[in-house]
């Protein structure tokens, strides 16, 4: 399955995020490998000096989790390795030695948050479509990449706890005050 492609222009790799045969992009075991080459591509490739995530679908940065591969899960400890995987892919996005910046236009939910979240920039469209949250919740799930300890560092901790706690969006306008 691709998801990833990348584009190179004046030391900045355009990571264009695009899931193939799905009208959004999701988030799933699948994608564990996938973006540890990436990044290690990444590091490796001294010509890259930052890295831009943008979506390749018209109105979905990144839906959140592919639901259907997690409830299809069956082993025991499958969902808590996934998590860990994916809390791993999160820091070390957060901790990467070169700035990745996540581009947002249309939805960025649950997991999707997150790996913005853990970008050391984030910008978002104007459009009404796009709309940030934490949605897992919603499903009596928590946020498990990190985005409750980097959420409240970059907006209020009453606003961070009302979208952690209730699973509600905020426009971006809304998240930049």
């Amino acid at each position: 399955m691709s998801y990833i492609r990348v584009e190179k222009d004046n030391g900045v790799a355009v990571v264009w995020l695009d899931q193939e045969g799905e009208k959004v992009n999701k988030l799933g075991g699948y994608l564990v490998e996938a973006f540890n080459n990436l990044l290690e591509n990444l590091q490796n490739d001294a010509d890259v000096t930052s890295a831009v995530l943008i979506s390749g679908k018209p109105d979905t940065f990144i839906a959140g989790a592919d639901l259907d591969f997690v409830f299809a899960l069956e082993e025991p400890g499958s969902i808590e390795k996934l998590s860990r995987q994916g809390q791993a892919i999160m820091d070390r996005i957060a901790s990467f030695p070169k700035p990745i910046v996540a581009a947002i236009h249309g939805a960025a939910l649950g997991g999707g948050l997150e790996v913005a979240l853990a970008c050391h920039y984030r910008i978002a469209s104007d459009s009404p479509k796009t709309i940030l949250g934490l949605s897992e919740v919603k499903l009596g799930l928590l946020p498990a990449g990190g985005g409750t300890q980097r959420l409240p560092r970059l907006i209020d901790l009453q606003r961070a706890l009302d979208m952690m706690l209730t699973g509600k969006n905020i426009y971006p306008k809304q998240a930049k005050r």
